[in-house]
């Protein structure tokens, strides 16, 4: 019977992805991990292949790296789970414990007012504010000179601003104060999410953080109840009093929805564009486009126009620099069965964890040149859009995940693509726009935000700008 024991034990652990616990009893790869997590994942898959299960805090979590095995765990929604992980950051970050938190039922509500009829008009009042806040930005100086800023900061205030309006509502008066002072909390707020989602505040970060909180929910306290807030977040208000959510709870859920729909936008934006200000022929390619996507005899985008280009840019911006985690908890030990007919055991009470990022975005096999930048790498020779990506000899269902995918994908993916293709268009048309230093290069990135949507640069880009002056036969020039 000993043996039997023994026996068993050795087929399972066989079974088993490789185990790495690190050196360090129960923390084990914590501090390499939230580090640099990139480094350390592409570290270990050279090391282990394509699965392997690391110790972190005391948590053992497996991570799987091979994109044709992804739907393995992305289609089970009966072992694996998504919300309890979710719920978990949720506390951390936002104080936020919803009594009945139904995440289908929320996205149900997101879907019914982020497409069709109501995304049309969610679109037409994003262009209006994006307008109306970067004409003022540009007129409120002398139009023949140029204004020094951060391209980071110009972006992200921008978008911030115009989404929180189009979005959350608020007074549009005295220059839009109130988003601004939304922004400027935010803006203190997420300097300091990475650490409340590891734990690891300082007890000054602490206070620090709690008072900003405290400042956000009072000035969300409106959002979703005013006649200004879209209809999507009156009737997400309206779900949570309906699921039995307090006055408070409904405000901190108010500044989860803040961070879920500003938060990735603006900074994707200045990647977009900080590439295209260091890559003149992705430049001329794109200002090409856009000439021919103007609507006649206007200076306004034709939202049924194709920009392939574009897309195709946005795509390789966010194959760079989206860095999610898609992470699922073990609810019963299962079976993980590989593309190549590999099968791996995963222990109840254990994480899978599918990074993207590592593979299939920057996983050489599927792009030539991983790290660069080309802006056609989703361009066909004919310039339609290129799908067709191998991995091991197979065509590869995800071969960029930037907006996660199955039951997780982003519900606001078409409004954050169209806010950023605007902003882009009315920059590069309203705006004489280069960079200050014109050897300048795209800043390194803040590492120790891998895991949490976009990536953000540990410095700012310096740029210059004035405002143009255009009719309705101008074009974006060369």
């Amino acid at each position: 019977w000993e043996w039997l024991v023994i026996l068993t034990s050795c087929l399972w652990s066989k079974r088993e992805p490789p185990l790495d616990k690190g050196v360090i009893p129960w923390l084990g790869h914590a501090l390499d991990f939230g580090k640099d997590a990139a480094k350390f994942l592409t570290r270990m898959k050279l090391k282990h292949g394509d699965i392997f299960t690391v110790r972190v805090a005391g948590r053992y979590v497996t991570i799987l790296l091979d994109p044709n095995s992804y739907d393995a765990v992305l289609q089970d929604t009966t072992s694996l789970d998504f919300t309890r992980y979710a719920q978990v950051l949720m506390d951390r970050i936002f104080n936020l414990k919803l009594p009945n938190h139904k995440p289908d039922s929320e996205k149900s509500i997101m879907r019914r007012h982020f497409q069709g009829e109501s995304l049309t008009c969610l679109n037409h009042a994003m262009q209006n504010h994006l307008w109306t806040l970067l004409t003022f930005e540009t007129t409120a100086q002398n139009q023949t000179n140029w204004k020094q800023d951060g391209l980071f900061g110009f972006c992200y205030s921008l978008l911030f601003r115009a989404g929180y309006l189009t979005l959350f509502g608020g007074e549009q008066k005295n220059n839009c104060m109130d988003a601004a002072n939304v922004y400027m909390e935010y803006q203190k707020f997420d300097s300091l999410l990475i650490k409340m989602a590891h734990t690891t505040l300082k007890s000054g970060e602490k206070q620090t953080a709690g008072s900003v909180k405290q400042r956000l929910w009072e000035l969300l306290a409106q959002a979703g109840l005013r006649d200004n807030s879209s209809l999507w977040l009156q009737s997400y208000r309206q779900h949570l009093k309906e699921e039995g959510a307090d006055e408070e709870t409904q405000r901190k859920a108010m500044l989860l929805q803040l961070w879920a729909t500003q938060g990735n936008v603006g900074p994707a934006t200045f990647w977009l564009l900080a590439f295209l200000l260091t890559h003149s022929e992705a430049m001329r390619a794109m200002r090409k486009e856009f000439n021919s996507a103007t609507m006649p005899g206007t200076i306004t985008l034709d939202p049924q126009q194709h920009t392939p280009v574009f897309d195709s840019v946005l795509e390789e911006t966010l194959r760079l620099t989206a860095v999610p985690f898609i992470t699922r908890e073990v609810l019963q030990n299962k079976t993980l069965h590989m593309a190549d007919g590999q099968e791996y055991d995963v222990r109840r009470g254990d994480r899978v964890c599918l990074f993207p990022f590592v593979s299939p975005q920057m996983d050489p096999e599927i792009h030539h040149e991983p790290e660069k930048f080309k802006y056609d790498r989703f361009l066909n020779a004919d310039g339609t859009a290129k799908r067709d990506f191998f991995k091991g000899g197979r065509r590869l269902k995800y071969y960029t995940m930037p907006w996660g995918a199955g039951t997780n994908a982003c519900v606001g993916k078409p409004f954050a693509i169209q806010s950023i293709r605007q902003f882009v268009f009315l920059v590069l048309s309203h705006l004489d726009i280069e960079l200050s230093d014109p050897e300048a290069q795209v800043p390194a990135v803040d590492a120790s935000r891998y895991g949490f949507g976009m990536l953000q640069p540990i410095e700012e880009l310096q740029i210059r700008y004035k405002l143009r002056e255009i009719d309705i036969t101008h074009t974006l020039g060369p």
